[in-house]
């Protein structure tokens, strides 16, 4: 039974179909095009647009099996919500738990990116935390604030992004003998699932539109198409991104390269480039940063219902109906991740966590009924499997981490269990 109340502990429905369309894009635009590439293409080499496409074909199936759940349990929590109501408590405490670890490394990526690209030495982590203060002040103000600001930042990104690839196709000298999967290949069949798993990082925003599953109007309507338009549209701009680094920088400079699409404008006789990479790539790890924080403090919401979480996070404000106890929360947990964490390590542990996350939806969406399903059970069994691969062949350090923390949130759920029914 949930513990979810009517009236003022509810979330208030104030988003249309484009409002969580925007979101979705600023969540995934943000990750893959400033933060991925590189180190997939240290795994793959140029066999990185194979693995892109795998990843977005996994993130396909899972956006279906999200869309359809979405549908049917129009609340707060994603898949949190609903493996517990399709599988029961403790693959919903999974997939929530999977979310929260897993998206809040995801927030101190796009923080650190943010102050990579914008912070000079030495000021790139202070620029990060400031950051995320301001952001999580923009979201505790309420989500139709959340929404413009992104809409904003998306446009910015994408006349970026827009102006970025003519500057290295057109202002460049693209060499295109580099470009396809053959021609500079590393790892073999493993270096491209690995890309691939990296490379998912970057898809995972589409989950924050169904998180606000509370806060949309017409749920049943506009979470599967949103899910779905963010996800072509995000698609899209990453294959033209992706082709353009390998025409410019080649498999191994992508790889060598913190920061590859400030090294591709460099090589460019367009001088003006580089200050609008800068630009975008700012731009752009806000955006995710603002949905991201929307995102992981409604599955907090929703598991602190269910005392998955302390009881005291499901608090939502009075007046601008947001759970701002979670949030002020979240943006402490990730300050402190700014200060102590490396980039790259935050990437493949956030693939794990959203990973699992993802195993525990499609496996939900195979147990929905009849009437509630919209997709073919084929692609949750193709969402589930790819999964599996992707995250067993993410690098090892992520892995083992990504289970330790895992193992930690089952059994301090245990303990808590355990207790109560003492």
């Amino acid at each position: 039974m949930s513990a979810v109340q009517p009236g003022h502990d509810r979330l208030a429905r104030r988003l249309g179909t484009g409002d969580a369309i925007v979101i979705g894009v600023g969540s995934m635009v943000g990750a893959g095009v400033f933060v991925a590439f590189a180190p997939a293409a240290q795994a793959a080499g140029s066999a990185l647009l194979i693995g892109l496409a795998i990843a977005a074909a996994v993130a396909y199936a899972n956006a279906t099996s999200t869309a359809q759940l979405a549908a049917q349990h129009p609340s707060a929590g994603g898949a949190y919500l609903y493996g517990r109501e399709e599988l029961g408590p403790w693959w919903g405490f999974v997939a929530g738990w999977g979310f929260v670890i897993g998206k809040t490394a995801s927030c101190a990526a796009m923080a650190l990116t943010f102050g990579a690209y914008v912070a000079p030495a030495g000021w790139e982590r202070a620029a990060a935390v400031a950051a995320v203060v301001v952001l999580a002040g923009v979201n505790y103000r309420g989500i139709s604030r959340t929404a413009r600001l992104t809409r904003v930042i998306v446009a910015v990104v994408l006349l970026a992004l827009g102006a970025t690839v003519l500057a290295l196709l057109v202002g460049g000298d693209p060499d295109w003998s580099g470009v396809p999967p053959g021609a500079d290949a590393v790892g073999g069949s493993y270096g491209v699932l690995q890309a691939a798993g990296l490379l998912f990082f970057a898809f995972a925003g589409y989950a924050r539109i169904a998180t606000l599953g509370e806060e949309v109007r017409d749920p049943a309507r506009t979470i599967p198409r949103a899910v779905v338009g963010a996800l072509a549209v995000a698609v899209a701009v990453y294959a033209v991104v992706a082709v353009a680094l390998l025409a410019v920088l080649g498999a191994g400079g992508t790889a060598a390269s913190a920061a590859p699409l400030t090294d591709a404008v460099a090589l460019s006789d367009w001088e003006w480039a580089g200050p609008v990479v800068r630009v975008g790539a700012a731009a752009a790890s806000l955006g995710a940063l603002l949905a991201l924080i929307a995102g992981i403090g409604r599955t907090s919401l929703a598991m602190a219902r269910e005392r998955d979480l302390p009881g005291w996070l499901a608090a939502v404000h009075p007046r601008h109906r947001v759970p701002h106890r979670a949030e002020v929360v979240l943006a402490v947990v990730v300050c402190l991740l700014v200060l102590t964490v490396d980039l790259r390590e935050a990437v493949g542990f956030s693939s794990f966590g959203v990973l699992t996350y993802y195993f525990v939806a499609n496996l939900g969406a195979l147990r929905q009924a009849p009437p509630h399903r919209r997709w073919p059970r084929g692609l949750q069994v193709f969402g589930l499997l790819g999964c599996v691969v992707l995250v067993v062949t993410l690098p090892a350090a992520a892995l083992a981490v990504g289970i330790a923390v895992l193992v930690v949130g089952v059994g301090g759920r245990w303990c808590r269990l355990r207790i109560a029914a003492r």
